[in-house]
């Protein structure tokens, strides 16, 4: 069977803890989705920004865009504003520095035909930054110790290390749906020392198809995740616990629940959309049938629609203020705290229980009011 550069830095953090399934995910055919292809019009909107902010020429992609809107356009321009800050900084202590916008990176001296592309990359002295744009909303990323961006360090020190001597590796996170913005340093010995130690191993086992399964957070994106026997087990164990009443429970127990509750659920999200699309093609389960399921009426003409009203006398619209984001758009930043910051508040957030190596601290419990007390 011939092999394929299927050991791409954007899954890494899977193929790493799980170096089999990289071969799975391999076989099947990638139907792509509309949040894939939202991304990839946000990354080519930005690098037009990018590039037309350092005075490149490049044609506007906009008219080319699927998913192009206010949104996007504003996280654009965001993007834009932070890495010309990043390369202001970096020309405060280099003169010159290396910027390089979209750059195809190899990494295949410690990953097998590895190779990806940088969204931003500012080679200062002995500095190295590497920027990702991250254009999602549903998972907060992260750049300590993520291995999609060394992976990326890792091929531009390899291709530019002749020309700079990199000591200090730079890596930043920007995720402005999530007002997210994430950096991490780390330095090229402790970089190789991963590299050696931890990726290579990891990619020569997935590359081969070798290796032992494990399911975790890491599942998320796999494209086998619906069907995979471990991650089955792994979240079958909590039938163990055979789902009795909380209060029937120790806290021990309850704690390991909590610990994988939301792989579970998650899980078993996972067996119900496989499932409805086997059956639709023709898979029949005991016990279960496909059914039409609850829809909402909706106008077929929405101009047809006011118009007909407002001949009748009627006003067919209602009068709404703008959200935040949309009334940051329409004025401006700079504006928008000029007119407005004094009539912002944010309210405290609804309390969550979240694992101990969360970042944010942890609210006062009724425990603590008493040891207060």
């Amino acid at each position: 069977m011939p092999k394929h550069a299927y050991l791409s830095a954007s899954s890494s953090h899977r193929w790493i803890e799980c170096p089999p399934s990289a071969k799975l995910c391999a076989q099947i055919v990638d139907n792509g989705s509309t949040y894939a292809q939202q991304g990839t019009d946000a990354h080519t909107l930005c690098e037009y920004k990018v590039q037309k902010a350092l005075g490149k020429p490049i044609n506007d992609p906009t008219e080319n865009l699927t998913y192009f809107d206010t949104e996007m356009d504003t996280c654009a321009d965001q993007y834009c504003a932070y890495v010309c800050e990043q390369i202001e900084e970096a020309k405060q202590y280099c003169a010159d520095p290396l910027i390089l916008i979209e750059e195809k990176l190899d990494f295949s001296k410690w990953v097998p035909e590895g190779f990806g592309t940088g969204d931003c990359v500012i080679i200062a002295d002995d500095v190295l930054h590497i920027i990702d744009f991250k254009y999602g909303l549903g998972v907060l990323v992260e750049a300590e110790r993520n291995p999609q961006m060394m992976c990326y360090a890792l091929g531009a020190i390899d291709q530019y290390e002749y020309l700079y001597d990199i000591r200090t590796i730079r890596l930043s996170i920007f995720q402005p749906r999530r007002d997210n913005v994430s950096i991490f340093e780390i330095s090229k010995e402790d970089l190789f020392e991963w590299a050696e130690k931890a990726l290579k191993p990891a990619a020569t086992l997935a590359y081969n198809g070798e290796g032992e399964f494990s399911a975790g957070v890491h599942c998320q994106f796999c494209k086998v995740k619906a069907t995979c026997r471990k991650r089955a087990e792994y979240n079958l164990e909590l039938a163990k616990y055979d789902f009795e009443m909380p209060a029937m429970l120790e806290e021990v127990e309850i704690a390991a629940i909590l610990t994988r509750i939301d792989d579970l659920v998650a899980w078993a999200n996972d067996i119900k959309d496989f499932a409805l699309q086997q059956a639709l093609s023709g898979t029949e389960y005991e016990g279960f049938k496909v059914v039409e399921g609850k829809s909402n009426r909706r106008y077929t003409d929405d101009a047809v629609v006011a118009s007909t009203v407002e001949a009748a006398g009627y006003d067919p619209y209602e009068k709404k203020l703008l959200g935040i984001t949309a009334m940051t758009s329409l004025l401006g930043k700079k504006k928008f705290e000029e007119l407005l910051s004094a009539y912002i508040t944010k309210p405290q957030g609804k309390p969550t229980l979240v694992p101990a190596s969360d970042k944010r601290p942890a609210l006062n419990t009724a425990k603590d009011d008493f040891k207060e007390n």
